[in-house]
């Protein structure tokens, strides 16, 4: 659909950010038969949806004219689940409604009430917030909902998963009846039918899931690495894609704090995100990714929501998504507005089938690559630094005297080498990895480490504590990020048991095992131990020999 279809001060600010047509969500709230009516719209994430229902609520908020008048009771709520994709809705309406004379207020939580409510009483047409910090204002007076004409949820399945229901109720509830509610959400799972039918009448359901380029531009890439080489299949990631911006998604607070300061003890420009930062600091941090200060941002699900950057070219799944929504929504960090991205899945050898099958119920292209190596990268970095002096430049007269006062010194081929040495030196070194399993064959199948050349661990539980290596097995893969193939023999003794680790895993085993202690595993010991154990004597009578094969042993 043109542009031209869209009202006069928004066609110009559509115009001026570079768009030439409309996205299919965005002509889909558009058409005749969607105009005044409640809408259910099923978008995946980087399709446009932002500017559509900006678009879709235009006939309310302008009536006709050009101009909106001054500021009074709110005439139209946009409802997010987080407060930076609640800032990143009032920045796009802000640019799509500034010729228009809009007033767009944003209420989040991490500032100042206080203000905010002075700002509410000063009047808005649009105001945008997260469920607590409107349910809050609301119930102190500070909001007006009697006014309203047109009432945005975003993201609303998110926003029932982190468990908002009784807010956007409440707020549904004090708007007025004679509204229009827009829903829009990557998914539309039973809750969201529910909400639906209590609080629509008579809504369009619009879907463009199958249709859009939200992710035709995203190649899906899973990289199978030892448990214990995670965090080095990550570096090895960023440098051999070398993104100008990258996002990295942990599962935890811990596991963000914990790769963020990897990254940063390697050299990288790093900033993390999650819920035990405040606005402010998440605000510098989302400030130093759009200067280009930094270049990584480690971040939880929940706080990446709503993170919109130009530059973002890699996501990286440091910790698997937990069902194919979260996949989507992460890697559609990515790939927007026609850019192309990548979305790399690190992936433990022994969860190879699972990503397998989740990727498969995600429905989107994926291929299974190889994690860069030393020599992968260094070759990478050879072409990129060909290209980047290849590229024209613009030389001043300074320049060119010091190139001169250099080359009458030193030969042209030591400058040059010279030049490449610095180079590299500003780059991080890359990992090396632990071999991949044999083509076929699933880590899982590979055969027990041999007792060659490894150290003996111990652990505070025995033949006492009804040991048993195939319950022990688990537990020290799980603490030493390692698989049971990476396990030697094991010895069970009366009050401990003795395992073997090879020797070029036994440093990661240990800090891995310091990182791991969990509460849960309280009195659980894992140490070196001294020296080999002793093999145990045979006690008791001998064993008979095995009989012959093929022949019934003798009574």
């Amino acid at each position: 659909m043109p542009i031209d279809s869209v009202p006069p001060a928004l066609a110009r600010a559509i115009a001026a950010r570079g768009y030439e047509s409309l996205t299919p969500v965005q002509a889909a709230v558009l058409a005749p038969e969607a105009a005044g009516r409640d809408l259910i719209v099923s978008a995946q994430t980087g399709s446009g949806k932002t500017v559509a229902f900006g678009l879709a609520m235009a006939p309310e908020l302008l009536a006709g004219a050009e101009r909106m008048a001054g500021p009074a009771a709110p005439l139209a709520l946009v409802i997010a689940p987080t407060r930076e994709l609640a800032l990143q809705v009032n920045r796009e309406l802000a640019w799509l409604y500034a010729e228009a004379n809009a007033r767009i207020l944003a209420c989040v939580g991490g500032m100042d009430p206080v203000r905010e409510r002075r700002a509410l009483q000063g009047g808005a047409h649009v105001v945008v917030g997260t469920p607590g910090r409107l349910r809050d204002h609301l119930e102190r007076g500070a909001l007006d909902l009697s006014q309203l004409r047109a009432v945005v949820l975003d993201e609303a399945d998110e926003m029932l998963d982190m468990g908002f229901r009784e807010e956007l109720e409440e707020l549904l509830d004090a708007a007025s009846p004679e509204r229009r509610t827009l829903m829009f959400s990557a998914t539309m799972p039973k809750p969201i039918a529910l909400l639906a039918k209590r609080y629509q009448r008579d809504a369009l359901p619009i879907s463009t899931v199958g249709t859009e380029r939200g992710h035709g531009d995203i190649a899906y890439q899973a990289v199978a690495v030892a448990p214990s080489d995670i965090e080095n299949a990550v570096v090895n990631l960023l440098r051999f894609h070398e993104p100008d911006t990258a996002i990295l998604f942990c599962a935890t607070r811990e596991a963000v704090r914990q790769v963020h300061a990897r990254l940063m003890e390697r050299g990288f420009e790093a900033v993390a995100l999650s819920g035990e930062h405040s606005q402010s600091e998440r605000n510098h941090a989302l400030q130093a990714l759009r200067d280009r200060r930094a270049r990584v941002c480690v971040a939880t699900d929940v706080a990446a929501r709503g993170i919109d950057l130009p530059s973002l070219s890699l996501v990286i799944h440091v910790d698997l998504p937990r069902d194919p929504e979260t996949l989507q929504h992460r890697s559609g960090r990515t790939g927007r507005a026609g850019r192309k991205g990548i979305a790399a899945l690190v992936v433990p050898y022994t969860r190879r089938r699972r990503v397998d099958a989740l990727l498969r119920q995600a429905r989107v292209p994926y291929e299974w690559v190889p994690a860069p190596d030393p020599a992968t990268i260094q070759a990478a970095d050879r072409e990129r630094l060909v290209a980047l002096l290849n590229q024209p430049v613009e030389l001043d007269e300074e320049d060119r005297a010091l190139g001169a006062r250099l080359l009458a010194e030193r030969p042209a081929e030591e400058l040059a080498a010279m030049l490449v040495r610095a180079h590299r030196a500003r780059l991080p070194a890359p990992e090396e990895l632990v071999d991949a399993p044999a083509p076929g064959r699933g880590y899982e199948d590979q055969p027990r480490a041999a007792a060659v050349d490894s150290v003996w661990f111990r652990i505070n539980i025995g033949r006492r504590q009804n040991a048993d290596p195939r319950w022990l097995l688990p537990l020290l893969c799980r603490r030493g990020h390692i698989t049971k193939a990476d396990v030697g023999a094991i010895r069970i003794n009366t009050e401990d048991s003795l395992f073997e680790i090879p020797r070029h895993q036994a440093a990661r085993f240990v800090a891995a095992v310091k990182r791991t202690a969990r509460g849960d595993e309280e009195g659980v010991m894992i140490e070196p131990a001294d020296a080999p154990p002793p093999r145990p004597a045979r006690t008791g009578p001998p064993r008979r020999a095995a009989p012959p094969r093929g022949r019934p042993p003798r009574r």
